[in-house]
C-alpha cells in the first residue's frame, strides 16, 4: 500500500531507443497497448519500436506515436502490477498525450493517430532545414526570453526571421526554436550574454514556436472531432500549467501547446503545490528524472521503464 503522495510524469520526443520495450519480455500490458497502438495506425509499432532502424525511430511522425505508445505501456504495466494511482499527472509536450491517456480523457486508439497528425502537420509547417532548435545551458530563462526578443526585433519588422523561448526545463536550461538564422544569431547572443553552452538540437521542425501555427489549426480540427472524456486523474497541462476538467478547454490546450512553451519548471512546481512528495518518470530513459532532480532537490525522483525500475519505485514509495 503507497502512503507516500506522488505524481507521474510522461517523458517526450528524445527518449526514444531501438527496443525500448524489450525489458518488458511479453508483458501483457506491454503487448496489449502496442497491438492497440498498431489497430489504430494500421502499422506494426511494435516491430518498428524493436528492430528501428534507429533513423526511423527518429522521424517525427514516428517518435510521436511511439513515446505515446511506450509511456501508455509502462502505465499499464504499473497498474497491472498493483501499482497505486498517482495525485496528478503531467507529460512533457508530447508526454502530456500519454498523460491524457492515463487519466482517461483519451484513449491510446484515439490518442496514436492523433499524436501522428500532429507531427506531421508539425513536419509540413516548417520545411527541413529551414527551422531549428538549441538547448541554452547556463543562463536563467528570463535572460533568454530578453536575449531572443531583442535578436527577433534586430531582424526589423517585415523578416520573417524569429526565435522564441519554447522549452523551460530546468533552471538553468531553456531550449529556444525559430527559423535557422534566428536560433543560430541567438546562440551568439545568448553566449554573449553569459550563457555557458548553446547546444544545437538534432530535431526535424522547431517546436513549440510560433512557426507551429499552421500545425496546430489542423490540430485543433482533428481535437473538435473527438470525444474527450473527463480526467480521472488531474493533467497539469504545459501551457497555462492548469488542471483543465472541461473538454473544450483540454482542446484549447492542447491546440495552444502546439506553439506555444512547455513550462515544465512551473509544472514540478505545481505538481508539488499538489502535495507530491516524489515525481516519477513514466516511459523510456530518465531525462525527466534528471529534470526534476535539477529543479527541486527536495522532491524524491524514480522511474517506471522496465519490470525491475517498476519494482524499485514500488519500493520508493511504500
Amino acid at each position: 500500500m503507497t502512503t507516500k503522495n506522488f505524481a507521474f510524469v510522461f517523458p517526450g520526443q528524445g527518449s526514444q531507443s531501438v527496443g525500448m520495450l524489450d525489458a518488458w519480455g511479453d508483458h501483457p500490458a506491454v503487448a496489449e497497448a502496442v497491438r492497440e497502438a498498431s489497430g489504430a495506425l494500421g502499422e506494426d509499432v511494435g516491430r518498428l519500436i524493436q528492430e528501428g532502424p534507429k533513423e526511423a525511430l527518429a522521424l517525427t511522425t514516428n517518435t510521436q506515436p511511439v513515446m505515446l505508445v511506450a509511456g501508455v505501456a509502462a502505465w499499464r504495466a504499473w497498474l497491472a502490477e498493483g501499482g497505486a494511482q498517482p495525485a496528478a499527472v503531467a507529460g512533457h509536450s508530447l508526454g502530456e498525450y500519454s498523460a491524457l491517456v492515463a487519466s482517461g480523457v483519451l484513449t491510446l486508439s484515439q490518442a496514436a493517430p492523433l499524436v501522428r497528425l500532429r507531427a506531421a502537420a508539425m513536419q509540413e509547417a516548417v520545411p527541413v532545414g529551414a527551422g531549428a532548435m538549441a538547448a541554452i545551458l547556463g543562463l536563467e530563462s528570463a535572460k533568454v526570453i530578453e536575449g531572443c526578443a531583442q535578436v527577433t526585433a534586430a531582424f526589423g519588422a517585415g523578416s520573417t526571421d524569429v526565435v522564441e523561448a519554447v522549452n523551460f526545463n530546468d533552471p538553468a536550461q531553456t531550449v529556444i526554436a525559430g527559423t535557422k538564422a534566428g536560433v543560430e544569431k541567438a546562440c551568439e547572443m545568448l553566449k554573449a550574454m553569459g550563457a555557458k553552452r548553446a547546444l544545437p538540437l538534432p530535431v526535424s521542425a522547431p517546436f513549440h514556436s510560433s512557426l507551429m501555427k499552421p500545425a496546430a489549426e489542423k490540430l485543433r480540427e482533428a481535437l473538435a472531432g473527438l470525444s474527450l472524456a473527463a480526467p480521472r486523474i488531474p493533467v497539469v497541462n504545459n501551457i497555462d500549467v492548469a488542471v483543465e476538467q472541461d473538454a473544450d478547454a483540454i482542446r484549447d490546450a492542447l491546440y495552444r501547446q502546439a506553439f506555444g512553451p512547455v513550462r515544465w519548471v512551473e509544472c514540478i512546481g505545481a505538481l508539488k503545490a499538489r502535495g507530491a512528495t516524489h515525481i516519477i518518470e513514466c516511459g523510456p530513459g530518465k531525462v525527466l528524472t534528471g529534470m526534476c532532480k535539477r529543479i527541486d532537490a527536495t522532491l524524491a525522483a524514480g522511474s517506471v521503464y522496465d519490470p525491475a525500475s517498476l519494482q524499485e519505485t514500488r519500493e520508493l514509495l511504500a
